[in-house]
């Protein structure tokens, strides 16, 4: 296995998982209170799925000795 499947293998789990959650929330019984904690933890750990999730799909800047910065450009030589 390659790092690019772990990748792919991450994705398709964090997508399933915010599914589940999802679910979860939808099938959640009425009426929802303010401190409901369960619910509350339900919401948090959907969005922290949908961070990692663009954290993973997010292209990323490695800085070089060439390209400091990401809006410095390509210096030729």
């Amino acid at each position: 296995m390659t790092s690019d499947d772990c990748v792919i293998v991450a994705k398709a789990e964090l997508k399933m998982a915010r599914q589940l959650i999802q679910d979860e929330i939808r099938d959640y019984p009425t009426p929802i209170s303010g401190c409901d904690a369960q619910y509350n933890y339900l919401i948090g750990l959907r969005s922290s799925i949908s961070d990692a999730l663009s954290a993973l799909e997010a292209p990323r800047f490695v800085a070089t000795p060439r390209t400091p910065s990401p809006n410095a450009g390509v210096e030729s030589r």
